[in-house]
């Protein structure tokens, strides 16, 4: 035959193989060769064999090839030359691809095989290694046998560098179960018998045992009450089945779909993309009297279909469809999983119940006790799709995409009114949608309030002293109020918290904090706010009051000494006056339009010490308010009213201003 590179053939294997697929391919050949004899005492038996040398730590030694044995019907002339050739087509109806021996020189040095075969009335020998270079065929030898039965030795020595097995038998054996599983549990078929045992035969195991027999604790069916399901291709309608089972002590596997063809196990998706709740593995109570201990388990759903079959890929790594949508075949791999996904559910419907109910609890708690604004919103959501155990930010995208559906909706229904002529055929419609309105618009506020509580909780945290013993600085209760550096133009509405001492300052026109009034080094309020009101007076001009804020940090009180060249009054009054100066503009330039009727407002917030309030008495002339948290002067001569509050007193009525409102929506 041609010159094939078959390093080349090996290297393009994009196939999702691994350690154990080599030792799969072989016994599935194994298998095949025993149904193409048709006998029906067909034997696979697999040897591991191992290094010469025992593990440095006293363990098993490493694993260094495999042997496998079969009494099929041998490599007679026919299969010998179909193993020569690249792509043969000798085994394609039983899903054979022509490539499974490749795959084998992936991850093995060398393969060989010898093998017994019936020729007329006489057995013949033949024996030779697959090449690694042009010719498929190297070291070939034939010859009259002395045995008067067929069969096949094929072995695998000297696994190339990369992942290991693992070293128990029993391990392997399972591990070649689980992806064997589909013959042994496919509808009218026999399996051979198959055996894995060490070289010297000092163990054994019959892998046929971990699926058929009753008191196996490795993998259990699950009977469903209908296991065929049908979807509609471009050619016709294409039936499929599923077996559903329960995988025993699964260490780090997840519950999952297997998509057969050709009793192969090819490809498939975790359960948990389709229903949240197979994220975890499940556990039971075990019925096995010597052992009363719970066992954990995941689900495995294998689907088998002629559709399968037809369309499985080259390496059998995947399959000729797409996994969202086929245009071309009209069937994709998720239409398959997903109504599989929901036989594996029905499998396990009780269990699946619970924990979804869970998750509707965690849900439920989580808007109780953090965000009763989305009350509303839960009545309608869809929770099915989200995980099984929700982290706080995916409940929220859940809740918020639901409140989303409903508002649309509710949009809808009004612009369908409104195409109304007439509003009074439709009058138990308008209600409904009034009554909806109301409480979106109830749950909006809620969140609202909520977030305002929230805030005034942390203002009150920053006024008390750290670990340390040490006060927040100004700075971090400026932030809390207003952003340092920002103003109106960059920080929107829901970003500052100006409420916390007046209302009124969530509407002004334009707000600056710790931002120069004069452009480059000059002296900076800490909050500067401009309030555009219009009073109509006689010349109907408007009048624009500013609000100048200082804060001090709490316990600081060093600002009164004489030397001090942090006066907050005099700092405040400094500020006014060059505002009505005329020289403040905004950082875009635009001017702010100040007359000397202009009133002023200076706020000064620190803590009232003994000493603080003597210098308010004694060098300020302040008076003191009624509740000795605030003192206040009015100077006439420049329009300016000044208070110096306690931080307790900011703290203490913004409290009291919003208490009827946490009361009233239960927060």
């Amino acid at each position: 035959m041609s010159k094939i590179n078959i390093r080349r053939a090996i290297d393009n294997i994009r196939a999702n193989t691994s350690v154990y697929t080599p030792v799969v391919e072989l016994i599935v050949n194994a298998i095949q060769a025993i149904d193409e004899r048709g006998r029906p005492d067909g034997v696979v038996s697999v040897r591991v064999q191992r290094a010469s040398q025992p593990d440095l730590e006293g363990g098993l030694p490493d694993i260094i090839g495999f042997q496998v044995e079969d009494n099929g019907i041998g490599f007679t002339d026919e299969h010998r030359n179909s193993f020569d050739t690249l792509y043969t087509d000798r085994r394609m109806a039983q899903g054979g691809k022509g490539f499974g021996r490749f795959v084998c020189l992936k991850y093995f040095d060398q393969l060989k095989i010898a093998t017994t075969y019936r020729e007329g009335s006489s057995f013949i020998d033949r024996s030779f290694s697959m090449g690694k270079e042009n010719d498929i065929i190297v070291d070939e030898h034939k010859a009259e046998s002395k045995h008067f039965d067929s069969k096949t030795v094929v072995t695998m020595m000297h696994p190339k560098p990369g992942p290991k097995y693992e070293k128990r038998l029993s391990t392997i054996a399972r591990n070649l179960v689980e992806r064997l599983l589909p013959y042994f549990i496919a509808e009218d078929y026999t399996c051979p018998t198959i055996t894995i045992a060490e070289s010297d035969e000092s163990e054994k195991i019959l892998l046929n045992d971990y699926v058929n027999n009753e008191v196996s604790t490795f993998i259990r069916e699950i009977p469903v009450t209908s296991n065929q399901f049908t979807l509609d291709s471009h050619e016709a309608k294409e039936i499929f089945s599923v077996r559903v089972y329960k995988i025993y002590a699964p260490r780090n596997q997840r519950s999952r779909i297997s998509l057969v063809a050709h009793k192969r196990e090819v490809s498939g998706s975790v359960l948990h993309k389709y229903i949240p709740e197979f994220e975890n593995e499940f556990s039971e109570h075990s019925t096995n009297i010597e052992n009363q201990q719970d066992r954990n388990y995941i689900v495995k759903s294998y689907i088998f279909g002629d559709y399968l079959d037809r369309n499985v890929s080259l390496e059998r790594g995947g399959f000729e469809f797409k996994m969202d949508s086929d245009i071309m075949l009209g069937i994709s791999q998720r239409d398959i999983e997903v109504r599989s996904a929901h036989i594996a559910r029905e499998a396990i419907k009780d269990v699946i119940e619970s924990r979804l109910k869970k998750k509707e609890r965690r849900v439920q708690t989580y808007v109780d006790d953090n965000a009763p604004w989305h009350k509303t919103a839960l009545k309608t959501a869809d929770l099915s799709g989200l995980p099984y155990n929700p982290t706080e930010e995916q409940i929220e995208v859940c809740l918020h995409r639901a409140k989303l559906v409903d508002q649309i909706e509710t949009k809808k229904d009004v612009q369908r009114l409104l195409a109304h002529n007439s509003l009074r055929d439709v009058k138990n419609t308008v209600v409904d949608i009034v009554n909806k309105l109301s409480v979106t618009n109830k749950d909006n506020l809620t969140h609202y309030i909520a977030h305002r509580r929230t805030i005034l909780d942390l203002f009150k945290k920053s006024l008390e002293v750290d670990q340390s013993g040490n006060y927040s600085s100004e700075g971090v209760v400026h932030d809390i109020i207003f952003p340092r550096g920002n103003d109106s133009e960059r920080t929107s509405f829901v970003d500052h918290n100006l409420w916390i001492f007046d209302e009124r300052l969530n509407f002004t026109k334009y707000v600056a904090s710790d931002i120069s009034v004069q452009g480059g080094h000059s002296v900076r309020p800490d909050l500067l706010v401009y309030d555009r009101r219009v009073l109509f007076r006689g010349d109907n001009k408007a009048s624009n009051p500013i609000t100048v804020f200082e804060f001090k940090k709490p316990q600081r009180e060093d600002f009164v000494n004489a030397s001090s060249r942090e006066d907050p009054i005099e700092q405040v009054v400094g500020y006014v006056n060059r505002i009505r100066d005329g020289n403040f503009k905004t950082p875009e330039g635009r001017d702010i339009l100040i007359t000397e009727h202009t009133p002023a407002y200076g706020f000064v917030i620190c803590d009232l010490t003994a000493k603080v309030e003597e210098w308010l008495l004694r060098s300020k002339n302040f008076k003191p308010m009624p509740d000795r948290l605030g003192w206040f002067q009015w100077r006439d001569n420049i329009n300016l009213y000044i208070e110096v509050v306690s931080w307790d007193k900011v703290s203490g009525d913004a409290v009291m201003r919003n208490k009827i409102f946490f009361k009233k929506l239960g927060i």
